[in-house]
């Protein structure tokens, strides 16, 4: 044996069995968004003189706001923001506090004990199951959704349930139907609205009953807000810690990616219950040393700048009211969602005398093939695909356009709803 082989063979059989012990990197299973992936790539080549329509894209289409982007290059001069920001710059929380009881009203958060900047959403669901999760212990998560959250309970050695959003309950989860033993052992409820992928928005009176389950079943609710602030058509934006209780069990995690165009910069916050907040706290303490000073500071000009977001929203709900309208005129059943940037929309059963759809990833990759759009499949709870209106797309004009080509695209066959 060779030393490249034993090195190989050594190396192979030291892997955590969470990522897939001695079998990790064997599995043969192409992964929805790589098929995507691969689809596109596949489209371009075949039709290199054809526009490809991506509406899969889960990411804003533009840069952030000239404000925040002058802010940075101003604080990110200064010597004194060069250093460790270990927990975050108290500027920073203060700004934060305001800013959820401004958009929100939100009042009483204590941006002292009940508030701590991340470097975005995603590491800090990834960073509180470390908080809670023995073995054994449970983490609620709905489907379709984001799996961070679970896919470290798991890592830790908790189990994951799952509840399905259907549109027969308006996309909410409906908490009656866990059973009592997995109430027993859940530690983490985990919740998205405004969501992704079904755009579907909660009520205050649906948070009203999230509080007084997770208080019965002594649960902590987990609340990712990214697309709070994009709102639509008269509805408010909306906080799970606006409802009385609420700081009484559970956390909200705010983000700057999807409401500020500031996706990369990665900065957001976690408020709510002081004892979580602190155990993430201590948590993140021992994974990273904090974001950027410059950039918190460029994220302060944002989060005193609401006006940002409901200009981006204008935007947004302007795209899904034509996405809609053309969706609905090709035989489609879309209804604009109350916020987000994702329309969520049943696929079609196939094509009068053409090929059938068995699932909405066939519906997703007959789109990319032979329309060149690209679009997101979900079959975790019926047959649905995401469209995005973050679409490349510089002025009205320009969306119009996208939009009609889109329908042209799609008129040329008729579908079996």
């Amino acid at each position: 044996m060779s030393v490249e082989q034993y090195q190989e063979t050594y190396i192979q059989q030291v892997f955590a069995d969470r990522i897939g012990g001695a079998n990790y990197g064997k599995d043969t299973n192409i992964y929805k968004f790589e098929k995507i992936k691969r689809a596109k790539a596949a489209a371009k080549l075949a039709y290199p003189d054809v526009e490809l329509i991506d509406m899969g894209v889960g990411e804003p289409d533009e840069m952030a706001d000239s404000g925040i982007v002058a802010k940075l290059a101003e604080e990110a001069a200064k010597p004194e923001n060069r250093g460790y920001a270990d927990n975050g710059i108290q500027e920073f929380k203060v700004a934060a506090a305001n800013y959820v009881a401004n958009v929100f009203q939100v009042d009483g958060i204590d941006p002292d004990t009940e508030i701590v900047h991340s470097i975005g959403s995603k590491p800090a669901l990834a960073m509180l199951p470390s908080c809670f999760i023995n073995p054994g212990d449970v983490t609620i998560m709905t489907v379709p959704g984001y799996p961070v959250l679970g896919t470290h309970t798991k890592y830790l050695g908790g189990e994951v349930y799952t509840i399905q959003l259907t549109k027969e309950n308006q996309f909410l989860p409906d908490l009656e139907s866990i059973p009592a033993d997995i109430c027993k052992r859940a530690k983490l409820l985990y919740l998205n609205y405004p969501n992704n992928p079904t755009g579907a928005a909660a009520t205050a009176e649906f948070f009203e009953k999230v509080v007084a389950w997770a208080k019965a079943h002594q649960v902590i609710v987990v609340h990712d807000a990214p697309y709070a602030a994009l709102t639509y058509d008269g509805v408010k934006p909306l906080s799970f810690l606006s409802v009385p209780g609420a700081k009484d069990v559970g956390v909200e995690l705010h983000s700057l990616s999807k409401s500020y165009n500031m996706t990369g910069w990665r900065i957001g916050f976690v408020a709510g219950n002081p004892l979580i907040v602190k155990a993430f706290s201590d948590v993140k303490d021992n994974n990273d040393s904090g974001q950027f000073i410059a950039i918190q500071k460029a994220a302060i000009y944002g989060l005193t700048h609401p006006e940002i977001t409901e200009a981006i929203a204008e935007k947004y709900s302007r795209r899904h009211e034509m996405l809609v309208q053309a969706l609905n005129e090709i035989g489609f059943h879309a209804e604009k969602p109350k916020g987000s940037f994702f329309l969520y929309v049943e696929a079609p059963k196939g094509v009068v005398n053409g090929p059938e759809f068995h699932s909405a990833e066939d519906f997703s990759q007959y789109l990319i093939r032979e329309k060149l759009i690209s679009t997101v499949p979900w079959d975790d709870a019926g047959r649905f695909i995401r469209f995005s209106v973050t679409f490349q797309a510089k002025e009205i004009e320009e969306e119009t356009r996208v939009i009609n080509e889109l329908k042209r695209r799609l008129t040329d066959v008729e579908f079996i709803f």
